[in-house]
């Protein structure tokens, strides 16, 4: 229930209120709904049914059966099959190259020559007096069993020099262990003669060639080495040796 004083104080609050002018709006009415359609009755006469159409059989299938081989029993789907494929177009071939085989990289037959009759000439040919006389001061090793002719032709530089390792910088175990690894590589890709680089000694304390004189060493230690010489100055002089290998044995 309202207080009849509040009432009261409210009507004498709104006493001089005017009430707004209309807005300048239209209304609308809501629209109606429409009735929906009555649906039309159906006729009386029956739908007519229209005739599957005959479907294309094989042509084998009018021949006269053989009578010396079996009835072929063919599954219906089968059947229809090669009749639906009739007008079917192969697609083109697509727009691509084929590219064949990597041919194999090509063989130095020659210089694989040069290198056998350098090796032949090397154990087989002739030692005269200027071969004898040539021998230097420098160090060198030469496998027993081989002729001397083997180490003139590597100090004379007739074996081409394949590969080489640079031993500058390492400790003993370092060179040691890379030394080791070139080697082994070089026995397994077919290289015949290298050019090991183990400096002169300059910066060593007490100027003393030590790489120089283990590097030597161990090069006399390897099974694949069957000679080795000093380099020519161009090549490396006393800082270098021309080292040559055995050839890797077939399995």
């Amino acid at each position: 229930m309202i207080d009849p004083e509040d009432l009261a104080a409210f009507q004498a609050a709104v006493a001089d209120i005017e009430p707004l002018p209309p807005v300048n709006r239209v209304q609308l009415n809501k629209p109606q709904r429409r009735a929906p359609r009555a649906t039309p009755p159906a006729p009386d006469h029956k739908p007519v049914r229209r005739k599957p159409r005959p479907e294309a059989l094989p042509a084998h299938w009018s021949q006269p059966a053989d009578p010396d081989k079996p009835p072929v029993v063919l599954d219906p789907v089968q059947a229809e099959f090669p009749a639906a494929m009739s007008g079917v177009q192969p697609l083109p071939p697509p727009n691509l190259v084929l590219h064949g085989t990597r041919p194999p990289p090509p063989r130095p037959l020659q210089h694989l020559a040069d290198e056998r009759a350098a090796l032949h000439e090397s154990l087989h040919g002739h030692i005269g007096l200027q071969d004898r006389l040539e021998g230097g001061d420098e160090p060198h090793y030469l496998r027993a069993g081989l002729a001397q002719t083997v180490l003139r032709d590597l100090r004379r530089g007739r074996w081409v020099i394949q590969d080489e390792i640079d031993l500058h910088g390492l400790n003993r175990e370092e060179a040691r262990a890379a030394l080791a690894t070139f080697l082994a590589a070089a026995l397994r890709n077919g290289v015949r003669c290298v050019r090991i680089i183990h400096g002169k000694g300059i910066g060593s304390p007490g100027k003393e060639a030590v790489l120089r004189r283990l590097v030597r060493g161990w090069l006399m230690q390897k099974i694949e080495t069957l000679a080795y010489c000093q380099a020519k100055p161009q090549d490396g002089g006393e800082g270098a040796v021309i080292v040559l290998l055995r050839t890797q044995r077939k399995p």
